[in-house]
């Protein structure tokens, strides 16, 4: 418990003396009041006050603040695969390299189509080994769960990733501090298509083109109904407005960075 204990000048107690006649003890003391609240608020709410209790949340890499006009693609890959050689034939068309966040489990069922994916220049990363909600999982699960899925993607194409995405896009400081102690950066997005709603491709184009910016993340999935169909108009109007597209390893910082309250990577 904080005590207060003011001393008051001369002038303000003979002030509060004639209040007190005026207003009498009863609107005195609740006038009283008030003021000690607004003063206790004003102590608490010091910066260096607030700086001992304030917290930093941890958070992923959602954009990166670049000097070039650059903008990263990203798949993620859990349950379905009927696209995936569509998409890679498309990518080539344009000479584009994206990143594949891929579920362990989805490796082992299509090692065929990871390093399909690796060999056309791709990356593949880890969306986890089984699409679990991370942020019910402890320190050690979470690593368990990681280095299993690693596995599993090393073991079809021979790259183990470096790169996470966490299911469902749901974090908390555990999840992103625990990814970053064994070595690996969480990535998030900052535009997302919308794709696994079934949305055509006229809206995946207008959401994607219409929300991009330098630096942008982009979410897309692997098996979505319309993606095949809207993607080439995307890569175009990029190309077009002059952008580079790039694997997201290409896209983040090298060196010292920071991340901003909004996720995104600065130096």
């Amino acid at each position: 418990m904080i005590t207060l204990k003011l001393k008051l000048p001369r002038a303000a107690r003979k002030w509060f003396s004639e209040l007190a006649r005026t207003l009498g003890k009863r609107k005195l003391a609740a006038i009283g009041c008030a003021l000690a609240a607004a003063a206790i608020f004003a102590i608490v709410s010091h910066p260096a006050v607030v700086g001992v209790s304030a917290t930093t949340r941890s958070l992923p890499v959602y954009s990166v603040e670049r000097d070039n006009k650059a903008v990263s693609l990203t798949f993620d890959a859990a349950w379905g695969n009927e696209d995936t050689e569509h998409l890679i034939s498309i990518l080539g068309k344009y000479n584009v390299k994206a990143t594949f966040f891929v579920v362990g489990a989805w490796a082992e069922r299509y090692p065929e189509s990871v390093k399909a994916l690796s060999d056309a220049g791709h990356e593949v990363m880890n969306h986890s080994d089984d699409h679990a909600h991370f942020t019910k999982l402890s320190s050690g699960e979470i690593i368990t769960n990681i280095k299993e899925a690693n596995a599993k993607i090393s073991a079809a194409c021979g790259v183990t990733p470096t790169l996470f995405r966490a299911p469902y896009g749901e974090y908390d400081d555990n999840v992103i501090n625990t990814v970053s102690s064994i070595g690996m950066t969480t990535v998030q997005w900052d535009v997302d298509s919308l794709d696994w709603k079934d949305l055509s491709a006229d809206e995946i184009t207008k959401r994607v083109t219409g929300k991009a910016s330098p630096g942008s993340i982009v979410l897309f999935h692997n098996a979505a109904k319309h993606t095949p169909e809207a993607l080439p108009r995307i890569i175009e109007f990029f190309l077009r407005e002059g952008y580079a597209i790039v694997p997201v390893s290409e896209l983040l910082l090298d060196g010292a960075y920071t991340i901003d309250h909004t996720g995104r990577m600065r130096k």
